[in-house]
């Protein structure tokens, strides 16, 4: 390592290891930096595959009691072999460095991924839900605690698989007590996070990691987390004694058991709580047999032929981006709406309303006229790896290429035209956006009228757009007796938008029957 042999330890994690050895891998890059330790690419030549390296502060390596502890944790952090939590492959010292070597995920923690997509639809949400508590149920079957459960360490892979990190590092920071905690920034148990045992110093058990599990399950689903305040002790005090708002009436289109499950995680005492994660598989499980026993599942992960353990791929586009940019399209946003709102703000203001912000930033649509010539985008090996690569690409021909290579999956080509049809607008292609929208207007289907809601709803939009009021109010009434049916958040804050604005053209009746049946939907939008 060259004149690294001559420095003390506490310049190390100060002094870019890239390029460096240690011990037998080679340090390509330095991936970010943490509370506890900087996080490297490297390779290993003996085995030939990238990992990621964990390099711990200094301050931390000197406390030989945190030592052993950190390396039996890491030990048996390195036991938890499955496929819903990242690898440790080897705890390692070298040149007075202490550090760790585990598995390298490539893709986003789910904190990005939920500023990125937005809060998903229900089949979405299930896949990621379902990972994370399949990983938990594996941590408690060997009575390791996480400690520190958070959208950060949720990891989801390019192939759409969810991994949890950090077992290893979680555990054994957070049992060196509070003095180390406040020096480390509270890290390990983040506050936003932590359960109300966690916050008040009591012993924790696999059930506080449920608790968390919980309010991450809350964050995904709702766009934020339950409690927030401008100081951490704020947010610390709010998990230990109030109550967070219903999920029900930020997320009317979910069911209303998986948003019952998520407030029993939330429970203060951990006796209300599931008991084990197992315990949450087999919730989880019903509440998707009971989803799909009302029609034809449009669940993409497998539940039909799968029990309610992790699959190994899932679709991690979510369509609910547009849902957080549409949250308050006809009042004054808070500051918090206001970040989330800035990449649309121009399209808002040039098409005069919120509307546009829907069709311009979120992910397009269902049945656009698939192109006769082999799209430029190259095919992937299955069809939801070539879903995966159009959603990274986001252009026409990428999610042509869904539709050309694998025309036999319905329900991947259907998503891949609605991303067609939000793209066909955005680009002011307003007659093939509205094709689209008519074909899944006609749609059919008794027992599963989600598609022909959607595409009702998204011509009403268009036709609102165009100020052709009177189509407008022929499809509004078609609309009416399934409407019930539209489960997209995004297209029901269009919707609600598409009313108001035609608002005076509509009979009376119809007005008022509208009037009432938004006011339910977003009755707590102010």
């Amino acid at each position: 390592m060259g004149d690294t042999h001559d420095k003390p330890a506490s310049t190390y994690l100060t002094t870019d290891l890239s390029g460096r050895q240690l011990g037998d891998l080679q340090v390509i890059r330095r991936l970010g930096r943490g509370a506890m330790a900087e996080v490297y690419l490297a390779y290993q030549p003996r085995l030939q595959r990238q990992v990621a390296v964990k390099v711990l502060k200094p301050e931390l390596a000197r406390d030989q009691a945190y030592l052993k502890r950190f390396q039996r944790e890491a030990r048996a952090a390195a036991s938890l072999v499955h496929a819903c939590i990242v690898q440790i492959y080897h705890v390692g010292f070298d040149d007075e460095l202490h550090y760790i070597v585990q598995e390298y995920v490539q893709g986003h923690n789910l904190l990005g991924w939920i500023a990125r997509h937005g809060a998903p639809d229900f089949a979405h949400a299930m896949a990621i839900i379902r990972q994370m508590a399949a990983a938990l149920a594996k941590a408690g079957e060997q009575g390791v605690v996480h400690r520190d459960i958070k959208p950060e360490n949720i990891l989801i892979t390019e192939a759409g698989e969810v991994k949890i990190a950090d077992f290893g590092l979680a555990r054994c920071a957070q049992e060196t007590g509070a003095t180390e905690l406040t020096q480390i920034g509270m890290t390990m148990g983040t506050p936003l996070y932590m359960s109300p045992e966690q916050v008040e110093g009591r012993p924790l058990d696999p059930r506080s990691d449920l608790y968390s599990f919980g309010v991450t399950c809350y964050h995904l689903l709702a766009g934020e987390p339950p409690f927030q305040a401008e100081t951490a002790l704020g947010v610390a005090v709010q998990h230990i004694k109030s109550q967070p708002k219903p999920l029900e009436s930020v997320r009317p289109d979910l069911p209303p058991a998986l948003c019952r499950l998520v407030h029993k995680l939330l429970s203060k005492d951990r006796q209300r709580r599931c008991q084990s994660a197992g315990e949450v598989l087999g919730e989880l499980y019903r509440i998707h047999q009971n989803h799909a026993a009302d029609g034809p599942s449009s669940d993409p992960t497998g539940w039909e032929t799968m029990p309610p353990l992790p699959g190994s791929a899932h679709d991690p586009q979510l369509t609910g981006r547009l849902s957080q940019l549409m949250q308050r399209v006809d009042t004054q946003p808070s500051a918090r709406q206001t970040a989330l709102m800035t990449a649309g703000a121009m399209a808002v203001a040039f098409l005069t309303g919120a509307l546009i912000a829907w069709f311009a930033t979120a992910e397009p649509p269902l049945l656009a006229a698939a192109s006769t010539a082999a799209p430029s985008t190259p095919r992937q090996e299955t069809a939801l790896g070539q879903y995966l690569l159009a959603s990274r690409i986001g252009t026409e021909a990428a999610w042509q290429s869904v539709i050309h290579y694998y025309p036999d999956n319905e329900q991947l080509t259907r998503r891949a035209r609605q991303q067609l049809a939000r793209l066909y607008f955005r680009e002011g292609d307003h007659d093939r956006a509205m094709t689209l929208f008519s074909e899944f207007a006609a749609l059919d289907d008794p027992s599963d009228r989600s598609l022909r809601a959607w595409g009702l709803a998204g011509q009403y939009g268009l036709l609102t757009l165009q100020g052709r009021s009177d189509e407008a109010a022929e499809i509004l009434n078609a609309l009416w007796p399934i409407r019930e049916a539209l489960r997209d958040p995004a297209m029901r804050r269009v919707l609600h938008y598409a009313v108001k604005k035609n608002h005076a053209q509509l009979l009376p009746d119809t007005a008022d029957q509208w009037d009432r049946w938004l006011a339910e939907q977003f009755s707590d939008d102010g």
